[in-house]
């Protein structure tokens, strides 16, 4: 072996250590937001720090920088290795650039946010349930104060924003996605206005539904769509997430909602799709760039493509409904596909983003990303949040929140201090739209083969396309590479327009 492949070996070693310990740190998250005993909180925000603390040493030690160094330029980018693969020049790339935001951020600086955060998501829990926003006020202030001394350490040209959305989405600028989200609101404002003239008959789809019935369907549904259970496993919490510490541990939360029946169902297509992404990661590579997601918004594409593309179409509820009906026998025997589909595809203006139809759901992210954007800038206060909130709410989709849980406090991502995460829901939306475009046209029989149940061949041309390349190729390049086209909102924006000018009769 070469010194450049046994520098290149050391280095994987070394990154594979750090993924190992943010696996460990994965971990005490899920059990926090699953089974952790409340008053043990204080006692996992010190854990988180500590974990945060020694994560952060290790990505930045002396040792991981003497053996970046020996392969690629800190300063430049210029590779020095001879002989390495195309993926491993990728790998050394992505690599170059996490080092040297981490190498921004001081060790104490990182401690300081992992244990507030912790702190955070405990206050915004109690204030959520209690409709408090005073009690979580504090924490928050405190979020926003770190993340814009966060944006300056790590340093930005145009906007301090550009920062934080980086970490998360790292091809997008506060620039271009606000240009995107202009794009995008005015044509889903008028077809909205257009639909709100029809109503939609859905009560069907309200009351009391076993809960077990409604897990037994789940599993059924997870297994259709190949989600492997040696792999993972499905648990309830307040909030659905998908947590992943390792290709072969990757695991998913739902909620069962008081009387939404398809509240859980759409939440386990899409949490189950973000894990299908990363349990379809190359294990091999596990510890280098090339066994992580590209981005949040490519995963977010992922989670939406099961959620809606599939989960909200007539082929697949022409094989499943009968299967629901025969799951809950009474409550849907007299409803027939037509008027199943039509009311799990009804559109109106909810408070609630997770819940959201397609038509209003990008609206419900515009909304806070202008809100966080806001924010960070200084232009908006922590006290001013609820009013502005509920200000854009009115706006944007003609309803106004009654209380603060189903306002500014109902998102667990400002007390995890994820600003900047948010515009990453609505790009997901895009790039599936994108990436379902060319599906369409290289799998021509896709509706019938999901009428019949089949979904795995779905889940294999989503591991060719995107899965297996792990952050080989940046967020665009992945884009074309996989439909032959530039991204760009047209292929988003003609299909909601054709299916719910379809559906409404418009």
């Amino acid at each position: 072996m070469n010194s450049s492949h046994q520098q290149y070996q050391q280095l994987s070693e070394l990154s594979r250590r750090c993924a190992i310990l943010k696996g460990v740190s994965s971990l005490l998250d899920w059990d926090q937001e699953t089974y952790m005993p409340p008053n043990a909180s204080a006692n996992r925000a010190e854990q988180l720090k500590v974990m945060a603390g020694v994560i952060h040493r290790e990505q930045t030690s002396p040792k991981f920088k003497e053996s970046l160094a020996s392969l690629i330029d800190l300063q430049s980018g210029t590779i020095f290795a001879k002989n390495l693969s195309d993926e491993q020049k990728a790998a050394l790339r992505e690599w170059r650039k996490d080092y040297l935001q981490l190498t921004a951020l001081p060790s104490s600086f990182v401690e300081e946010l992992a244990e507030l955060q912790s702190q955070s998501i405990h206050a915004w829990r109690y204030a959520k349930k209690e409709s408090a926003f005073h009690q979580f006020a504090p924490f928050l202030d405190r979020l926003v104060q770190m993340n814009r001394r966060k944006a300056d350490l790590l340093g930005y040209e145009d906007h301090p924003y550009d920062a934080l959305l980086n970490e998360y989405e790292p091809d997008m600028t506060t620039r271009q996605v606000t240009k995107l989200f202009h794009q995008i609101q005015s044509p889903l404002t008028t077809l909205l206005n257009k639909i709100c003239q029809q109503p939609v008959e859905d009560q069907f789809l309200f009351g009391k539904w076993d809960h077990a019935k409604q897990m037994e369907f789940a599993h059924l549904l997870l297994d259709a769509m190949g989600y492997d259970k040696n792999h993972g496993r499905l648990d309830l919490t307040s909030h659905p997430f998908s947590s992943s510490s390792h290709p072969t541990d990757s695991r998913i939360t739902s909620r069962i909602h008081p009387s939404s029946l398809m509240s859980h169902i759409l939440a386990v297509l899409h949490e189950g799709g973000h894990s299908l992404y990363e349990m379809g990661l190359p294990v091999d590579l596990f510890g280098t760039p090339l066994c992580e997601a590209r981005s949040l918004g490519i995963h977010e594409s992922q989670s939406r493509w099961w959620e809606t593309r599939i989960g909200l179409s007539q082929p697949f509820w022409s094989h499943f409904f009968p299967i629901l009906q025969s799951t809950f026998p009474g409550q849907l025997s007299s409803i027939d596909l037509p008027a199943f589909y039509r009311a799990i595809n009804r559109v109106k203006p909810s408070l609630i983003r997770i819940e959201a139809d397609e038509v209003t759901y990008p609206l419900h992210v515009v909304l806070r990303f202008e809100l966080e954007k806001a924010l960070i800038e200084g232009s908006l206060t922590v006290r001013e949040l609820p009013e502005a909130w509920n200000a854009k709410m009115e706006a944007y989709l003609a309803i106004k929140p009654q209380n603060i849980a189903t306002g500014c406090l109902q998102d667990i991502h400002w007390a995890m201090g994820a600003f900047g995460y948010f515009p990453t829901y609505a790009l997901g939306n895009l790039y599936a739209a994108h990436l379902f475009e060319a599906f369409e046209k290289q799998e021509p029989s896709w509706q019938a083969r999901v009428a019949k149940g089949e979904l795995a061949f779905i889940k294999k041309w989503l591991q060719e396309k995107i899965y297996q390349h792990g952050r080989r190729f940046e967020t665009l390049e992945l884009l074309k590479l996989a439909t032959g086209k530039e991204f760009s909102e047209k292929a988003y924006l003609d299909y909601i327009q054709q299916k719910y000018s379809h559906i409404y009769s418009l």
